[in-house]
């Protein structure tokens, strides 16, 4: 008979281990698994359900292939709806969750994706622009401002004027939240979670929610009354869309998904682009071979070909591996029995593939706290041994438009400019909110570059 008991935390945890949880998540991790390995429990997550933590890849494979009735997601998997909505890609499952997946599909992938490369570049460089030469400025502010206008301009489809300036305010106010420590714990402890009015911080959440819903109905019954088969955002790609009964998405489901793409597209991959300039400086190696790859394209070159650059995409790669911006995959819950590694887990219990534990494997990952993209040259890891965006019927849905943002902003930038990190203090992650994000990046703009050569200036001139 299999063993029935994992090991691990056994129920509720007292608020300094859960404080510890929000506050270093990551030495929390490595300290279970040197203690019990690839399998433990972990009882630290919003709503206290303890958690079976796994970082072997066999067994992720095993939960990433599993059918629905053996496994799923969604609310009943301890997915929190709040803000993103109960109709969110997130809160779904079974059926109601592959119909919204096959719905939302199209608009990322192939072409249409490609076509908002250009919107891309243009916000990149705008943003280029205002860094003075000779100042510090801090890079992921400068990448959130970056990956913000993209969701607007090419997601919600926005133009300039009036709602695009007020969802813009609101939007930035929700966002600057995620920044705090207070806002982790507010997640965190559903005791805080209290509407005691528009003072309390659970009350000036919801009312900037209710804001931003009236907002994108508006934009929703506007485009609905004024149909223009032109337009190729998103949300007008979502609006078009049909299930096979013929059906389109409500605007409770068009709103929901929009919203959860903007908290699953924002703050991680300006996260991410964070961690890749503060690797690609902090190691000049990287940053010659980077540059010299980019330099070969020659002036001008196609969002294609910056796409298929093996060292640029080695470097995206190793920044997702080395310190992941979500800690693991979307959890599953046990729907009918199922026997791992030799325990049997009955249904209603919650696995999580942890994703930061798996990339920090020494047999997969020689010396896994170093940033080394040529690993991802040497050898081809398989979706159960690297899964920064999770895995599965549960990957990330705009996984490949993440990494195409991802690869031309670093081209945009490095092409263009000659940047230098402001001090040598090593970076470190830390916790915002839900995610992990590099402490602090500041950098010093020395100047602007061309092709195969850099031009330096001074502040002065």
């Amino acid at each position: 008979m299999p063993v029935t008991k994992i090991p691990g935390d056994s129920g509720n945890i007292s608020l300094l281990q859960k404080f510890q949880f929000i506050t270093k998540p990551l030495e929390v991790l490595e300290k279970k698994a040197k203690i019990y390995g690839d399998i433990f429990t972990l009882a630290a997550d919003l709503n206290d359900k303890p958690q079976v933590i796994i970082s072997n890849p066999q067994v992720i494979e095993k939960i990433f292939t599993a059918s629905l009735e053996q496994l799923d997601s969604g609310k009943e998997a301890g997915i929190i709806p709040f803000f993103i909505g109960e109709k969110s890609l997130l809160s779904l499952s079974g059926k109601r969750h592959k119909r919204e997946r096959k719905l939302l599909m199209p608009p990322f992938h192939g072409e249409r994706m490609r076509a908002y490369g250009e919107i891309i570049r243009l916000l990149t460089e705008k943003v280029i622009n205002q860094w003075k030469i000779g100042q510090t400025f801090c890079v992921r502010s400068s990448m959130q401002a970056i990956s913000f206008q993209v969701i607007l301009k090419a997601v919600f489809g926005l133009e300039d004027g009036v709602r695009y300036q007020e969802i813009t305010r609101l939007l930035t106010q929700r966002l600057e939240g995620t920044k705090s420590i207070f806002r982790a714990i507010l997640l965190f402890l559903p005791i805080l979670q209290k509407d005691w009015g528009p003072l309390s911080p659970w009350g000036r959440l919801k009312r900037n929610e209710q804001q931003i819903n009236q907002l994108i109905y508006d934009e929703i019954n506007e485009r609905r009354s004024q149909p223009d088969p032109s337009r190729n955002d998103i949300l007008s790609l979502m609006m078009a869309a049909r299930d096979e009964d013929g059906e389109p998405m409500t605007d409770l489901e068009l709103r929901d998904e929009l919203i959860t793409l903007l908290i699953a597209g924002h703050e991680t991959t300006a996260s991410s682009l964070a961690w890749a300039f503060y690797w690609i400086h902090r190691l000049p190696e990287v940053r010659e071979k980077l540059l010299q790859e980019l330099d070969n394209l020659g002036e001008n070159p196609e969002a294609n070909d910056i796409m298929r650059l093996p060292y640029l995409n080695a470097v995206c790669q190793e920044t997702l591996r080395i310190y992941p911006v979500v800690n693991s995959a979307l959890p599953r819950v046990v729907k009918s029995p199922l026997e791992i590694m030799g325990y049997q887990l009955e249904p209603g219990t919650i696995l999580s593939a942890s994703i930061y534990l798996t990339h920090h494997r020494e047999d997969l990952y020689p010396e896994p706290k170093q940033f080394k993209p040529e690993r991802f040259l040497e050898r081809q890891f398989s979706p159960y041994e690297y899964l920064p965006f999770g895995g599965g019927n549960r990957r990330c849905l705009g996984y490949a438009f993440a990494l195409f943002e991802m690869k031309l902003v670093l081209a945009t930038v490095l092409s263009n400019c000659h940047l230098e990190l402001a001090d040598g203090k090593p970076v470190k992650p830390v916790r915002r909110a839900l995610l992990m994000s590099p402490s602090e990046v500041r950098m010093v703009a020395k100047g602007k570059r061309t092709k195969n050569r850099q031009v330096l200036q001074t502040a002065s001139s």
